[in-house]
């Protein structure tokens, strides 16, 4: 784990709220140092997004722009971030912690 504080544990309800709060989450039985999640707001890449890879929404305000929604992304253990999906074991432990 990172050297970030954290609270006792918790259901994945209240990791999912907390991510929605700003706040980072990881499971207490993960291996690998410094794991966590975080919510990744769509608006911040919004530009890169349609921009860059899509060519919509030059100016930022196209009819063409797609919207990019909100995606929880993690940081793996060798400091790289991946977009993150919940297996039916996250969704099912109470040993989430909330990173402060």
């Amino acid at each position: 784990m990172s050297n970030e504080k954290q609270t006792a544990t918790v259901d994945f309800g209240s990791a999912i709220f907390a991510l929605k709060q700003g706040k980072k989450v990881a499971r207490f039985g993960w291996n690998g140092k410094g794991m966590f999640l975080a919510l990744v707001n769509g608006s911040d890449v919004d530009y890169h997004v349609n921009s860059r890879i899509f060519g919509t929404g030059v100016d930022g305000n196209s009819e063409e722009q797609m919207p990019i929604l909100d995606a929880i992304y993690m940081k793996t253990a060798d400091n790289k971030l991946v977009p993150w999906l919940a297996s039916q074991t996250d969704v099912l432990a109470e040993d989430w912690l909330i990173l402060e």
